[in-house]
C-alpha cells in the first residue's frame, strides 16, 4: 500500500494542485483514478501480486507515453534548431550576397534583444518568429536585386548582340543566368558601368552609321545613283523602310566605309573625266570661235574645271548622262574641227601673220605655207599637232612682240622723225617757202616742229642702238625689222646723216667762199668801172654767154680777177666739190633727193663764180 501511495503521489506530482483544478479535471486526474482503482480492489479483494502487476503495467505504459512525448518534443526542438540555423545561415548568406554588413557569430536582428554577440535571449520559436520577418525582407531585397541584375545583364547581352551583328536574337532577359552569390551593389555598379559603355559604343556606332548613310545619300545625289539601293546592298537593316534595328557591327561599318570610299573614288573619276572633257570643249570652242550662246549649254561642265572633288556638291552634277552628253559634244566638235581644219589653219596663220606684221618680224615664206596645206590635204599631219604647233608659234610670237614693244615704239618715233626730216629738207629747198600764199604759215609752224623733232633724232638713234644691242645679247639673235637687221639700218642712217652733215658743212664753206668772191669782185669793179661796164654790155648783148661757158672756164676767169687769198679759198672750194663727188658718188646717187639738192647747190655756187650779177 505504501508503495502504491508513493506511486500515486509520484504520479500526482506531475499534476497541477487539486485546488487549482476544476471538479471535472479532478475526476479525470491520475491520482483520483488510482484512488478509485484502489477502492475497487479493496472491495473485490484483489490479490496484492495482481495489484502490483497492474500498477507496474500502468507505470510502464505511462513511461512509454511520456517517452514518446519527450521524443516528439525533442524532434520538434531539433527541427526548430535546424530551422533557426538554416534561417540564420540563409540570412547571413543573403547579407553577404547582397553586400550588406554582417556581425560575427550570431546575427543581431533589430527585433531581438541581444545581451552578447554569442547568445540570443528568448525561446527558439521567439527567435525564429523574430528572424522570419527580417528573412522575408531580405528575400524580397534579393529578388529585387536579382531582377535588377537580370535586367542589366539582359541589356548588356542585347547590346552586345547588336554590336556583334546579331540582328535577329531572342529576348534573353528571361534566360539570363544571374550569379546569386554576388549581388552586391558594387557588382551591380560594374554591370551598369559596362552597360553604359556599351550604350556609348552603340550610340557612337549609330552616329557613324548615320554619317556613312548621309555620305552615301550625298554622293548618290551628286552621281545620280539610287542611294536606297546602295544602302540596302550593304545590309537591309540600314534601310529605314525595313523597320528593323540597324546592324552596327564592325563588318557593316567596314562595308559602309568601303562603300563611301568607292563612291568618293567614282566621284573623283567622273570629275577628272569631266575636267578632261571640259578642257577639250574649251579648246575646241576657242579653236572654232564658238559663240558664247552655244557654249552656255555646257557651262555646267566647264564650270567644274576650277573645282576640286571636295568642292563639288550640286545634286546631279556628275551623272553618267552629263558625261555622255559631254563626250558626244566633244566627238561632234572633233568631227567639225576636222572639216574646218583648213579654215582654222588659215585663221591661225593670219593671226600669226598679223602679230608678226604689227611687230615687223619675219614672216614665213609662202612656200612653207603651201607645204603645210599640202600636208593637211594629204592627211599626213595630225590636226591637233598642227594646231598645237600654230598655238605655240603664236604664243612665241606674242612673247617676242612683247619683248620688242619698247624698241618698236622708239622705231616708230624714229620713222616719224625721218619723215619729218625729209619733209624739212624738201621744204628748205623750196624757194617760195617764205612767199605770202595760202597755207604758208602752217608750213612754217610745221617746219619749226620738225626742226625740234629732227634735233632729237641722234639721241633717239643712240638709245635705239643701245636697246637693240641689249635685246640681241639677251636673246642671242639678230633684231630684224621687216627682215632687215635694225642695227644695220641705224648705223647706215648714222653714216648717211654724217655725210649730209659734211655736205652741209661744205655748202656753208662754199657759200662763205662765194661771199668773199662777190666782195672781191665788187671791189674790183669799183677800181675798173670801164671793164665792168664793157663786160656787162657784152654779156647782155651775147645773151648770157658767160652762163653758157664751161664750169672750169668760168671759174678760171673769176679767179684771174681775184686776189691771192680769194684765189686760194676758191681753189679749196673747187677741190672740195671734186673730192665730195668722187668719194660719195654711189651713195648720193642711191638717194636722188639728196643728189638733186647738191646739184642745185653746186649750180648756184658755179653760177656765182661766173661773174657779178646785178643786185
Amino acid at each position: 500500500m505504501e508503495n502504491t501511495e508513493k506511486k500515486n503521489i509520484q504520479m500526482g506530482s506531475f499534476q497541477t494542485p487539486i485546488g487549482m483544478r476544476s471538479s471535472t479535471l479532478l475526476e479525470t486526474s491520475c491520482g483520483y483514478l488510482l484512488q478509485e482503482l484502489q477502492k475497487i480492489w479493496n472491495e473485490v479483494g484483489q490479490d496484492q501480486f495482481e495489484r502490483e502487476k497492474v500498477l507496474l503495467d500502468l507505470e510502464q505504459e505511462c513511461l512509454e507515453v511520456y517517452r514518446k512525448k519527450v521524443d516528439t518534443a525533442n524532434t520538434s526542438r531539433a527541427r526548430l534548431h535546424q530551422e533557426l540555423a538554416e534561417a540564420e545561415a540563409e540570412f547571413t548568406h543573403l547579407l553577404l550576397s547582397l553586400g550588406e554588413r554582417s556581425l560575427p557569430g550570431r546575427v543581431h536582428y533589430p527585433s531581438i534583444p541581444v545581451n552578447s554577440p554569442e547568445k540570443m535571449v528568448g525561446t527558439l520559436k521567439e527567435q525564429l518568429d523574430s528572424l522570419t520577418p527580417a528573412l522575408r525582407e531580405m528575400r524580397l531585397r534579393k529578388e529585387d536585386r536579382v531582377n535588377k541584375f537580370r535586367a542589366v545583364q539582359g541589356q548588356i547581352q542585347k547590346i552586345s548582340a547588336e554590336i556583334a551583328g546579331q540582328s535577329e536574337y531572342e529576348d534573353l532577359s528571361s534566360n539570363v543566368m544571374v550569379n546569386e552569390n554576388d549581388l552586391s551593389p558594387k557588382k551591380l555598379e560594374e554591370y551598369q558601368t559596362e552597360l553604359q559603355r556599351l550604350h556609348n559604343e552603340k550610340n557612337e556606332r549609330l552616329m557613324r552609321v548615320e554619317k556613312y548613310i548621309d555620305a552615301v545619300h550625298n554622293l548618290s545625289l551628286i552621281l545620280g545613283t539610287d542611294a536606297s539601293m546602295v544602302i540596302t546592298k550593304v545590309h537591309p537593316s540600314l534601310n529605314e523602310l525595313c523597320g528593323i534595328a540597324k546592324n552596327i557591327s564592325n563588318s557593316i561599318l567596314a562595308k559602309l566605309n568601303s562603300t563611301v570610299e568607292s563612291l568618293g573614288e567614282e566621284k573623283q573619276r567622273r570629275l577628272e573625266k569631266l575636267h578632261h572633257l571640259g578642257k577639250a570643249l574649251t579648246n575646241l570652242w576657242d579653236l572654232m570661235d564658238t559663240p558664247y550662246k552655244d557654249r552656255q549649254s555646257f557651262s555646267h561642265v566647264t564650270g567644274l574645271l576650277s573645282l576640286s572633288s571636295a568642292e563639288v556638291s550640286d545634286p546631279g552634277s556628275l551623272t553618267l548622262h552629263i558625261i555622255q552628253q559631254a563626250e558626244a559634244e566633244v566627238k561632234r566638235l572633233d568631227q567639225l574641227k576636222a572639216s574646218k581644219m583648213k579654215e582654222l589653219f588659215f585663221k591661225k596663220q593670219n593671226e600669226l601673220k598679223e602679230i608678226r606684221n604689227k611687230s615687223h618680224m619675219e614672216i614665213p615664206s609662202q612656200s612653207e605655207i603651201d607645204n603645210l596645206i599640202n600636208l593637211i590635204n594629204s592627211g599626213e599631219i595630225d590636226h591637233a599637232d598642227l594646231l598645237t604647233s600654230m598655238d605655240q608659234q603664236i604664243s612665241r610670237a606674242k612673247e617676242e612682240a612683247s619683248s620688242r614693244m619698247t624698241i618698236m615704239e622708239k622705231v616708230e618715233k624714229w620713222v616719224l622723225a625721218r619723215d619729218e626730216e625729209r619733209w624739212l629738207e624738201e621744204y628748205s629747198r623750196d624757194e617760195n617757202r617764205y612767199s605770202v600764199s595760202r597755207g604758208a604759215h602752217k608750213n612754217l609752224k610745221r617746219a619749226e616742229r620738225a626742226r625740234v623733232l629732227v634735233n632729237k633724232i641722234p639721241a633717239l638713234v643712240d638709245l635705239l642702238i643701245a636697246n637693240t644691242k641689249s635685246w640681241e645679247e639677251e636673246r642671242k639673235k639678230t633684231f630684224l625689222y621687216d627682215e632687215v637687221p635694225l642695227l644695220a639700218m641705224l648705223e647706215e642712217y648714222n653714216v648717211l646723216r654724217q655725210e649730209k652733215e659734211e655736205d652741209k658743212q661744205r655748202q656753208r664753206e662754199m657759200k662763205k667762199v662765194q661771199s668773199q668772191v662777190v666782195v672781191e669782185q665788187e671791189n674790183l669793179f669799183i677800181t675798173r668801172p670801164s671793164t665792168s661796164t664793157r663786160r656787162t654790155s657784152i654779156r647782155s648783148v651775147n645773151g648770157g654767154f658767160s652762163n653758157a661757158m664751161p664750169l672750169n672756164r668760168r671759174l678760171s676767169l673769176g679767179l684771174q680777177q681775184l686776189g691771192p687769198h680769194s684765189i686760194n679759198s676758191a681753189t679749196q672750194g673747187i677741190s672740195f666739190i671734186k673730192e665730195g663727188k668722187k668719194a660719195h658718188r654711189q651713195k648720193l646717187f642711191a638717194r636722188p633727193g639728196l643728189v638733186s639738192h647738191l646739184r642745185d647747190e653746186t649750180a648756184s655756187v658755179v653760177s656765182t663764180f661766173s661773174g657779178p650779177q646785178s643786185p
